[in-house]
């Protein structure tokens, strides 16, 4: 399926990661390419035998890459594939699942106790030279996780972590799934995505680490945000389109809940006339939940993984998809 190591190219298609220069530490005796725009893949994918993008696919490139044989997707989604032009051109693809789950969980984490901790505020409180007194005004103290209520949407590989290092902060969890036979990964109780709203007023922080499928498309709607306590935050390393976007800046306009921590938005980047950008109760990342110093590696690790079975011969890849 793929030839030896001395006879490999691989094509590295990335904006901005860098596999090129990770996968040059290895010294791995294969060929290696990188490409920074479309241009430059087109111009370039023809040499290649092994091909790890995300964004950059299109689903022409096959009918231009006639050595391609792999692809090693560089994310967890691969929606951009078409499945049935991969598998009439004889490539075979695997999905980068798993990769970003301890970056994305800790991030989740560091969203919550940011809040707790009113970080946010302190570093806004630095800037202006403000040093902030003693609070005898509970509600604007800073506050702990210990016997907090978690209410966490997926409990995939990153929500299970999320769990774990919730249950570590003494924290309650309430796990929804798809399928609730499919494991607590620590929570404390699990329920399905049909329970959600009823749980939500349960709920301290509503966490979403869930995919974006049909059954979570607007999960959180009009209706479970109304639900919520209106000390409880809302935080989501999910997908943006899990929430009703314009309801929940209804919501926090109104003061109906206490805030939100956002790594991801309905529409990507955040519009600069988004009210979300000014709220004081709302905490923006720009979709780097899952970028950390360990990233190309981690997606290197997978890649080589399925080289290896290719060249063994092996049919099972990890994360196959095609």
């Amino acid at each position: 399926m793929l030839p030896p190591r001395d006879q490999l190219t691989i094509c590295f298609a990335h904006v901005a990661y860098r596999f090129g220069d990770r996968f040059a530490l290895r010294n791995t005796g294969i060929r290696a390419i990188e490409v920074r725009s479309r241009e430059e893949l087109d111009a370039q994918v023809g040499q290649a035998d092994v091909l790890v993008c995300s964004g950059m696919w299109r689903n022409d490139l096959p009918a231009i890459a006639k050595k391609l044989r792999f692809v090693q997707s560089a994310s967890a989604g691969t929606d951009q594939y078409d499945r049935d032009v991969l598998r009439a051109a004889g490539i075979r693809l695997a999905s980068g699942q798993g990769i970003n789950a301890n970056a994305v969980s800790e991030h989740a984490i560091a969203q919550i106790l940011a809040i707790l901790r009113r970080i946010p505020e302190a570093r806004d409180n630095q800037a202006k030279r403000i040093w902030r007194g003693m609070m005898g005004d509970f509600s604007k103290r800073e506050d702990e996780a210990g016997g907090k209520t978690v209410l966490l949407v997926g409990l995939g590989r990153i929500g299970g972590r999320i769990a774990r290092l919730c249950k570590a902060l003494g924290m309650n969890v309430i796990g929804v799934r798809q399928n609730v036979a499919g494991g607590a990964e620590g929570a404390d109780e699990v329920h399905s995505f049909r329970d959600f709203v009823s749980l939500v007023p349960r709920a301290d922080f509503v966490v979403l680490a869930c995919p974006l499928t049909d059954e979570t498309r607007g999960l959180v709607s009009a209706a479970a945000l109304a639900a919520m306590k209106p000390t409880a935050h809302l935080v989501n390393v999910a997908r943006g389109r899990v929430v009703d976007e314009a309801a929940l800046v209804a919501t926090l306009q109104a003061g109906r809940i206490a805030g939100a921590a956002l790594d991801v938005t309905a529409d990507e980047p955040l519009p600069q006339d988004s009210p979300l950008w000014a709220m004081p109760n709302v905490l923006i990342t720009p979709h780097t939940g899952g970028e950390t110093h360990k990233y190309e590696d981690n997606v290197l690790d997978f890649m080589m993984e399925n080289i290896g079975r290719l060249q063994r011969g092996e049919a099972a890849l990890v994360n196959q998809i095609v």
